[in-house]
């Protein structure tokens, strides 16, 4: 039987067809790897109390929260994991590293795969794979470059943009960990088909 692949979603509530807090919940019924919650047009103060929401939800589903581009916001809400573009993992002071189990970096070459691995990234996110929405206009990287970044570092590597059912086997055969999806899970009411990769 083949493995069901490591999906990690990610949160766009301006992609969400129904109620935010609803969206997230059905998300969290399909038992992803991980929700990372990237909403970073709000300001920190609002971001904080979106995340403790959401968190709270994912929390009653057993499926960890990762919290993305506010490593203070992540310290008060007592987060384990946190998720940064690689110049704010740069930025990031040991002291600061030291509050999370779990760090992640978004990068998009083998050589910013390489410095987010010596900065303490525990785990990558590459991209984008595929044409995206998100990126529209921008050329997709494809399967070769996702497959070098993965043979650059000796972190887990997960594929990023445009992906979706028909396409997530190849990001594990071009040798990411896992993936994630940011439109397939914010765009569907019933998720369970979507995700089930």
């Amino acid at each position: 039987m083949q493995e069901k692949i490591k999906i990690r979603c990610i949160t766009n509530r301006h992609l969400a067809v129904q109620d935010y807090f609803e969206q997230i919940r059905q998300i969290a019924l399909t038992g992803p790897e991980a929700v990372i919650i990237r909403e970073k047009d709000l300001p920190q103060p609002e971001y904080e109390q979106l995340a403790a929401r959401v968190m709270k939800i994912c929390a009653d589903y057993g499926v960890p929260c990762i919290v993305h581009g506010y490593p203070q916001a992540a310290v008060h809400l007592k987060a384990a994991a946190v998720h940064l573009p690689l110049q704010q993992l740069l930025a990031l002071a040991d002291e600061q590293k030291r509050f999370f189990s779990v760090i992640g970096a978004s990068v998009h070459s083998k050589e910013e795969a390489r410095q987010a691995q010596a900065a303490g990234a525990s785990y990558l996110t590459a991209g984008h794979v595929f044409a995206t929405d998100c990126k529209r206009g921008l050329p997709p990287r494809g399967l070769s470059f996702l497959n070098e970044v993965c043979r650059s570092v000796q972190i887990p590597v997960y594929a990023l943009g445009g992906i979706h059912a028909g396409n997530a086997e190849e990001c594990i055969q071009a040798g990411a960990e896992g993936v994630c999806v940011m439109s397939e899970c914010m765009k569907h009411t019933d998720l369970r088909g979507v995700l089930s990769f």
